[in-house]
């Protein structure tokens, strides 16, 4: 076996075994004992799709099919890239600072987190390994029921109204994805990758005997995803579910969940059918609204969750610009600037999590001056405004870059300005933001505050160190993209 299968099976295999043992361990041991384990499923995948991306680039191949093989029949198969490999890199990544976070947080039903991790961990990996239609909806649902469920295990009001929204959302999300496969089957007889994008191109070309249904099937799943996103008009659910949930769900569902749920799903359909006309201007219009009214709403808001889940929405918008180019730098810059967010908004959430443990509050209002007791939680916060921002050299700047030098070659120059001229509304929400929270005079009722320690502290010093690193080295990542045949 190669590098890269051995990374597949860890993927699955790793967070199975933990679920598996924390449901035989004694309940008193497990709620002890399974944080702890947790931190293995992560922490195995970081290392495993790192040695991949090695093996890649010493291959020189971006891109690999596996067949695991049962009783003699081809029983499972799964497709592994270079932005796979991108992708189940941001889940470990993620996942990691969640359960950091989760081990301050979370003082009570720590097993059933764990439980519930190690399956949204699954649905996630199984998303982007997938090759074919049918079980990329499976492990959908997976995420969709984990997240739901994860929002809802504490009970609080909050939580539960969260959580009902997300659900309420998600249920429609899947109806429509799951009726536009019908209709994908219903014309090509298969869900299967290859066979759907080899017969995509009679479907889709001029003169196609169904191109109505076509149209409708690919109207369905883009509402569909773009629920799953966050996306605008679509995006009602996200900042109250972000609110009323943990902090380490928010973490989760902010920094990878929209990302791999949604986004991905548009990586997908857009590979098989973005020659469809019109769906290319679809995602442009998506991505700018979301850009602009994820922003402006961000300015209104004083909890600092729903800023940095509006946050969330805008930036998705950015993501959605880079796919709707249908180009190989567009891609590649829509993936950047998912490892970029998943890094950044986590970092932000970790930070909401830092000043709610030491302060009691997420009202911004009832804050100010936490830089000179809490210089940590202070810097982290800059370095991940600074990169969401897109200034440089943090990371968000070149997938921003590359985003709009792609809109610029496809000749969407108004779609680049507007992206381009969006990064000031950016830095206008989070400027409120680190001066109302961190700048200014410290509050007399503050005056013994101390910074956060723990496992909360580790998890912003390793987020921003990935965000510094990411941006600094991003040069020597486009090489590695140009060394494998991406570009």
């Amino acid at each position: 076996m190669q590098v890269i299968e051995y990374t597949t099976l860890l993927v699955f295999a790793v967070p199975l075994v933990i679920l598996l043992i924390n449901i035989l361990l004694p309940r008193q041991l497990a709620e002890k004992s399974s944080i702890g384990l947790a931190y293995l499923a992560p922490l195995v995948q970081i290392v495993a799709t790192a040695a991949g991306l090695v093996q890649i680039a010493q291959l020189k191949q971006h891109e690999f099919a596996i067949s695991w093989n049962l009783a003699g029949a081809v029983s499972v198969r799964f497709a592994v890239n270079v932005f796979s490999l991108v992708l189940l890199f941001c889940i470990g990544m993620v996942t990691l600072a969640a359960i950091m976070v989760a081990n301050r947080t979370v003082p009570q039903k720590r097993a059933g987190f764990a439980g519930l991790l190690m399956m949204l961990i699954v649905g996630m990996n199984g998303m982007v390994l997938v090759t074919d239609l049918f079980s990329l909806y499976v492990f959908l649902e997976i995420v969709g029921i984990s997240s739901f469920v994860l929002i809802a295990m504490f009970k609080s009001d909050t939580g539960l109204e969260g959580a009902f929204k997300y659900l309420v959302m998600s249920v429609l999300a899947s109806i429509m994805i799951l009726t536009g496969l019908a209709f994908v089957f219903m014309q090509t007889g298969s869900l299967q990758y290859d066979q759907v994008g080899a017969a995509g191109g009679a479907l889709v070309g001029p003169g196609a005997p169904h191109l109505a249904l076509m149209y409708t099937a690919m109207a369905l799943m883009i509402a569909g995803f773009a629920i799953k996103t966050g996306a605008v008009p679509f995006h009602s659910w996200l900042p109250d579910a972000h609110q009323s949930a943990n902090t380490a769900v928010s973490v989760l569902l902010s920094g990878i969940v929209i990302k791999i749920a949604g986004i991905y799903g548009f990586i997908v359909i857009t590979n098989f059918f973005g020659r469809l006309p019109g769906i290319d201007l679809t995602l442009a219009l998506i991505g700018t609204v979301s850009i602009v009214v994820g922003a402006l709403f961000a300015l209104r808001q004083s909890h600092f969750k729903r800023i940095v889940a509006y946050s969330s929405v805008s930036q998705m918008g950015y993501i959605l610009l880079g796919l709707s180019t249908g180009s190989v730098l567009g891609l590649l810059g829509a993936v950047a600037h998912v490892f970029n967010h998943a890094t950044f908004k986590s970092t932000l959430f970790t930070n909401a999590a830092a000043v709610h443990e030491q302060t009691g509050t997420y009202d911004i209002n009832e804050l100010g001056g936490l830089e000179k007791k809490m210089p940590v939680t202070s810097f982290s916060s800059l370095a991940a405004f600074m990169s969401t921002a897109g200034i440089p050299p943090f990371a968000g700047f070149w997938s921003k870059l590359l985003i709009i030098m792609a809109l610029w070659n496809s000749g969407d120059w108004v779609f680049a300005a507007i992206a381009l001229i969006a990064s000031i509304f950016t830095a206008a929400y989070f400027l409120r933001l680190q001066r109302k929270v961190f700048f200014g005079k410290l509050l007399d009722k503050f005056a013994q505050l101390t910074e956060i320690g723990g496992s909360v502290k580790w998890a912003q010093i390793m987020l921003t160190v990935v965000t510094i690193a990411a941006g600094l080295l991003f040069p020597f990542a486009l090489r590695y993209f140009g060394g494998i045949g991406i570009l």
